[in-house]
């Protein structure tokens, strides 16, 4: 089920995803929808980022073990 919502964005920013919908041959609403799912999933990443971050008892590997363990 999908639910209407209304926002407010400037000019600017609205002639912009004109373009790119108009470009792709894809809905403004197809546009905002991917950026809102996108955004989430960089917002989860930043929040887990900053939990381990603050986390005393989470392991601090340095570069060279990261690079070690990643096979770079």
């Amino acid at each position: 089920m999908s639910k209407t919502i209304s926002v407010r964005v400037p000019d600017n920013l609205l002639d912009e995803l004109n373009d790119v919908s108009s470009e792709t041959e894809r809905s403004n609403s197809f546009h905002i929808v991917k950026a809102i799912e996108k955004y989430l999933e960089e917002f989860a990443d930043v929040q887990i980022a900053l939990d381990r971050l603050r986390d005393k008892d989470d392991e601090i590997i340095s570069s060279d073990e990261l690079r070690e363990a990643i096979g770079v």
